[in-house]
């Protein structure tokens, strides 16, 4: 997972290097989150029934690619090829080996689903942390990081000559076949409320990776990377600590709290823009990566208590939307910054996730009064 998060901070040095227009950075990142998806629904069965090892190994293989694409790079096709890649082997690994762990684990399997979350999120921070610190204090920013990742890949090879199978009798064809994707009717408004939230969690999240980078350097003149490159790993690490921390509060109120932390943070967010302010920007990746993990971990538990048959499918479908809009929403603001500018495209962006995100708060408590009353009754 660090390497499909190494190529953030050295966005804007990729704009400079390689005359990139600044709107297919977005571009280049959404098709990242489309080949996440892709790994997601092609891949995420494949294990089950051939085993975790081959497809862990598979995912190693794709992370290794992109290290040497990226490594090698000279053009923008270069960076998109290289992306895809990384987008199949974090679809499968955060299927596979989430899968993987939980069954390796001894005793308390919520145990090492809680690891698997820390070692998940973890890597998409350490991977911003790690680039933007060789690229601002080793030199070679667009090559080094990714020479360091291919040996923490080779390293991860070695170690999967470790790691026992855990499925019994794996077949021996392959058979890739995508989950239907579906919501029933009984639990549509749950879903819907918990896939919003979760969508514009995940859309601030695509902010964060595809255009905070630029932000720093063309609005708050903040050019080193290792800058960008904590913002997000403060993110993400928020994030961790916030899917972490689901349980601590009523399931009926968790979504809430999650919607209000998100509004919070556009707000801290625009803040940031308007007053091209690091300190905000900071505060601002900490909220908001606690409420999306919040959100994710609240929505998705939300979802599975009153799904009673078909989970895999609907789970597949609240993901599919969840990186549809970590991809979608910023090629928006690129187009709108190559309209306007970047400083009023982040405010619009902000604006429009504030609005949706108080909406699904009123849906929701209007949807929860009847109920209550009912229970009352």
């Amino acid at each position: 997972m660090v390497g499909t998060t190494l190529p953030t901070p050295l966005y804007p040095i990729y704009e400079e290097r390689f005359a990139i227009a600044p709107v297919w950075i977005p571009v280049i990142f959404a098709v990242y989150a489309v080949a996440v998806v892709a790994g997601l629904l092609f891949f995420g069965r494949l294990s089950d029934e051939i085993g975790r090892r081959p497809v862990l190994v598979a995912g190693l293989a794709l992370s290794a690619v992109s290290a040497i694409v990226f490594l090698f790079s000279h053009s923008m096709g270069e960076l998109f090829g290289g992306r895809i890649l990384s987008g199949l082997s974090a679809g499968i690994f955060t299927g596979t080996a989430t899968a993987a762990l939980v069954e390796l684990a001894p005793g308390d399997r919520r145990t090492a689903a809680k690891i698997a979350v820390a070692v998940n999120t973890g890597g998409l921070g350490l991977g911003t942390l790690l680039s933007g610190t060789l690229a601002t204090f080793a030199g070679w920013p667009l090559r080094l990081p990714f020479a360091a990742d291919l040996a923490l890949v080779l390293c991860a090879f070695a170690a999967m000559l470790g790691v026992p199978e855990t499925i019994e009798q794996p077949a021996h064809r392959l058979r890739l076949r995508v989950p239907r994707l579906h919501v029933p009717h009984e639990i549509k408004q749950t879903f819907w409320s918990a896939a919003v939230a979760g969508m514009c969690a995940f859309a601030v999240s695509g902010l964060f990776s595809a255009i905070v980078p630029s932000l720093l350097v063309r609005v708050l003149h903040r050019p080193r990377p290792v800058l960008t490159g904590t913002v997000v790993f403060v993110l993400f690490a928020a994030t961790a600590l916030g899917q972490l921390s689901v349980g601590r509060f009523p399931k009926e109120r968790a979504l809430l709290v999650a919607c209000g932390a998100l509004i919070v943070g556009t707000g801290v967010l625009a803040i940031a823009v308007l007053f091209k302010s690091l300190e905000a920007t900071f505060a601002a990746a900490a909220i908001e990566g606690a409420a999306q993990g919040l959100a994710m971990g609240a929505g998705l538990a939300a979802i599975n208590e009153e799904t009673r048959e078909r989970r895999g499918e609907v789970g597949s479908t609240y993901f599919v939307m969840l990186y549809a809009a970590l991809a979608f929403p910023v090629i928006g603001v690129g187009v709108l910054a190559a309209a306007w500018n970047l400083q009023a495209a982040a405010l619009v962006f902000c604006g429009v996730v504030a609005v949706t995100v108080a909406a699904t708060i009123a849906v929701s408590v209007a949807a929860t009064r009847p109920r209550q009353r009912d229970e009352s009754r």
